[in-house]
């Protein structure tokens, strides 16, 4: 029987679709608006890409937090929300003290954030049943790639390669993974990394590509894989394989690639006789009681 996660997960080709076919720019940041973006979990490593892409495009600066840590006596023209249940305490305590503009991006449109945020995009198709946060997170960032000005059309195809290419089974059986990313893939990593350790229980840690030479390739070594999520730096696959350690990278967007992650994570937790559905220790929503 497949689990709310399988399915989630290969939905996402569909849900870019309709993502970057509907994009609401009225509440999206504008060009030259100083923007914040935050969320938890997930949700700030989707944020950590979106910022970076949209800096990188000169469209203003652009700051990513997790909502706990945002510091308030910044100056933003607008602060971004992201949130898939739209009931996260450390989000929803932000927003209600913030001065500016806000804007949120959810998956339920019956939740305290309708309320909260000035303008709220809903995501309600991407929404999930899975505590495992997969589909809702990339669709949210295909929409602000979109948004950026980019064509995801090689994106979305790569997409559909990954939810149905085999799964190599030296990364099922991986004893440990170090995702790696550069520039807006550097998130995306975080994002790969937390599925193998929700999922899966995972050993997995993330690195700036670059930064995995300074100290944490120490760890490489044979049945340890080293998973890059864009092009890897010069030289960088020659070390890891020296060690004995498994270096792996493909041709495809990092966001499909890390849909490609998202399966192993799932592949990993059935070999553990895990649920995927229902991770250990997790709920959909940290909701803080005061």
């Amino acid at each position: 029987m497949t689990t709310h996660t399988e399915a989630e997960i290969a939905s996402q080709p569909d849900c870019w679709r309709r993502a970057v076919a509907d994009i609401p720019v009225d509440a999206l940041p504008k060009p030259g608006e100083r923007v914040a973006v935050v969320g938890c979990g997930t949700s700030w490593f989707i944020a950590m890409a979106y910022a970076t892409l949209r800096e990188r495009a000169g469209l203003g600066e652009t700051d990513a937090f997790a909502a706990s840590e945002a510091p308030l006596g910044r100056s933003y023209d607008r602060v971004l929300a992201l949130t898939r249940s739209g009931t996260t305490t450390e989000v929803l305590e932000l927003l209600g003290k913030v001065g500016t503009r806000t804007t949120a991006i959810t998956a339920d449109p019956d939740t305290p954030v309708m309320n909260l945020a000035d303008q709220v995009i809903v995501l309600d198709y991407a929404d999930e049943r899975s505590v495992v946060q997969t589909r809702f997170a990339t669709t949210q960032l295909a929409l602000l790639r979109a948004s950026l000005g980019e064509d995801l059309t090689q994106a979305i195809a790569d997409a559909g390669e990954a939810v149905s290419a085999p799964l190599d089974a030296a990364l099922v059986e991986a004893e440990q993974f170090s995702f790696l990313g550069t520039g807006w893939s550097v998130g995306l990593a975080q994002e790969a990394a937390l599925k193998m350790r929700e999922a899966s229980r995972s050993w997995t840690e993330a690195y700036p590509a670059m930064e995995y030479r300074h100290g944490p390739i120490s760890i490489a070594g044979p049945g340890r894989v080293t998973w890059m999520l864009g092009s890897a730096p010069q030289g960088l696959r020659e070390q890891v394989e020296a060690t004995g350690g498994t270096f792996f990278e493909t041709a495809l967007d990092p966001m499909a690639e890390l849909i490609r992650a998202q399966r192993v994570a799932v592949a990993r937790a059935f070999a553990r006789g895990l649920d995927p559905d229902e991770p250990m220790h997790l709920t959909r929503s940290v909701i803080l009681s005061s």
